[in-house]
């Protein structure tokens, strides 16, 4: 009698319950797989990442999308140069595109002015999230990227909820507080019964330019180990490359040189086949 009909708010174990949350897509969308990608905490170059394996897999020639669910602190389109707003039907919302042909939806592509602050409550900003996935507009994705926030809180959980993931790619950095912060978030998709893909170490070491020599900046590294507790891979270590770091500020992360993620696709293929 009391049934509101949100199972996910609901602990009772009743005939009615629904198992499946997933949200459904647009009519006219159409995504074959879908990456979530993950970290503890901020700071660490989730973004990052998010962007190069979205354009690593574009030049295997596979269409790629990005659904930027971090509301409140949205900084794909600034990696991507993107200022067009998207633009709206009766049908849906429609994503904006990049250079190469990625499609993107973001909160600052929806925003009057893109410095705006997001000043939302927590069912506001996952409510968005789902609209970004049910209401826009998808056409022929191969991969979509989502780009979450840090931690474990209302909108990581509304996306393993709400999103089919076929699996997550968690990011860190080498320090040995980062490490911890990695377990919560594997143990996290391991609750949600979503695969833990691997994990990808940003900021693993600077490379000298006159020896060649690596340096470890913030000190060893204990991605390894943790992969190895948690039954999982090492995906790649990037390092600490300036050159990456001006074309995020310059809009022109597609235009990256290097294999730096390379390997990491052609493992995730391989695994959400």
């Amino acid at each position: 009698m009391s049934c509101n009909h949100d199972c996910a708010s609901c602990s009772s174990d009743c005939k009615d319950r629904q198992t499946d949350l997933h949200e459904k897509l647009n009519k006219y969308s159409s995504v074959k797989k879908v990456i979530g990608v993950v970290s503890g905490k901020g700071g660490v170059g989730k973004s990052l990442v998010t962007s190069m394996l979205a354009v690593t897999f574009n030049r295997l020639g596979k269409k790629t999308a990005i659904l930027d669910a971090d509301i409140t602190g949205p900084s794909i389109p600034k990696a991507f140069g993107l200022h067009t707003k998207c633009r709206g039907s009766e049908e849906g919302i429609l994503p904006v595109s990049t250079e190469t042909g990625i499609d993107v939806i973001s909160l600052n592509l929806l925003l009057p002015n893109e410095t705006d602050p997001v000043v939302w409550r927590a069912p506001v900003i996952t409510g968005t999230v789902k609209q970004f996935w049910k209401d826009v507009i998808w056409h022929n994705i191969d991969y979509m990227f989502v780009d979450m926030p840090p931690g474990t809180g209302d909108v990581p959980l509304t996306v393993f909820q709400s999103i089919p993931l076929d699996g997550i790619v968690v990011v860190a950095s080498p320090q040995e507080l980062v490490s911890m912060i990695v377990q919560k978030a594997v143990k996290m998709a391991n609750m949600m019964n979503v695969p833990v893909l691997g994990l990808v170490e940003n900021m693993s070491y600077f490379s000298c330019p006159d020896c060649g020599k690596k340096i470890n900046v913030f000190g060893e590294s204990h991605i390894d180990s943790v992969a190895k507790e948690y039954n999982t891979r090492v995906l790649a270590k990037l390092p600490i490359n300036p050159e990456l770091a001006n074309l995020v500020d310059n809009g022109r992360i597609e235009a990256f040189e290097g294999e730096y993620l390379d390997e990491a696709a052609e493992i995730i293929e391989n695994l959400v086949k």
